[in-house]
C-alpha cells in the first residue's frame, strides 16, 4: 500500500508519494531569482533554510498561474533524507534532490491510499513529449491522479514542456 498527497494544478489532479515529502505549508512570499530557467519561482526562507520553489505547473507545461488563497508549497525531503530507496514501477530510484526544493502548487487535496497494482503506467498513445515528466496514473472512483516522476521534473537537463500541449481531464473535487 503506497500513499498519495494530491494536488491540484489548473484543472488536473496529481499526486506525490508521501514518503518524499517533508512538509507543505503556505509560505508565498518567493523572492524571485533573475536568470534562472522561467519554471524557477524563487527562493523562500523556510525557518532559516533557503529553498528552492519551482512552479511545478510550468514545468509540466501548463500556463503560468498566479498564486491564489489555496497555493501551498510541496517541500521535499533531500534524497539523502529518503529512509529508504523508493522504487517506482520500473524499478528506477526515485530520488529527488541534495538541494532544499519544492514545488508551488494550486491548491492541496487528501492523502489517498493505492494499491501499487492500482498504479498503471502511461498509455502507449501519449507521446514522449507529452508523458517525459509523468511517471503513471491512478483511477480513483473520482477521476484520474496524474504521478509526475519527480527526478525528471528536478533534472535541469531535461527539456521543458510546450504548454501548448493537450491535457489529461480529471474530475476530483478538492
Amino acid at each position: 500500500m503506497r500513499q498519495f498527497a494530491t494536488f491540484r494544478l489548473g484543472d488536473q489532479t496529481f499526486g506525490i508519494d508521501v514518503r518524499i515529502i517533508r512538509e507543505i505549508n503556505r509560505i508565498l512570499d518567493i523572492t524571485p531569482l533573475p536568470f534562472s530557467a522561467d519554471y524557477v519561482r524563487g527562493l523562500i526562507n523556510l525557518r532559516g533554510q533557503i529553498v528552492t520553489i519551482l512552479d511545478l505547473g510550468l514545468r509540466l507545461g501548463l500556463p503560468r498561474k498566479a498564486t491564489g488563497p489555496d497555493s501551498h508549497n510541496i517541500i521535499l525531503k533531500r534524497t539523502s533524507e529518503l529512509a529508504a530507496p523508493l522504487r517506482t514501477d520500473g524499478g528506477v530510484l526515485d530520488t529527488t534532490s541534495e538541494d532544499p526544493v519544492g514545488f508551488l502548487v494550486d491548491a492541496i487535496g487528501d492523502v489517498v491510499d493505492v494499491e501499487e497494482s492500482g498504479i498503471e503506467p502511461l498509455s502507449a498513445n501519449v507521446g514522449e513529449a507529452e508523458g517525459h515528466f509523468l511517471s503513471g496514473v491512478i483511477k480513483l472512483d473520482c477521476g484520474l491522479l496524474v504521478l509526475p516522476e519527480i527526478r525528471r521534473v528536478l533534472d535541469r537537463s531535461q527539456p521543458q514542456r510546450n504548454s501548448s500541449t493537450e491535457s489529461m481531464e480529471t474530475s476530483c473535487a478538492q
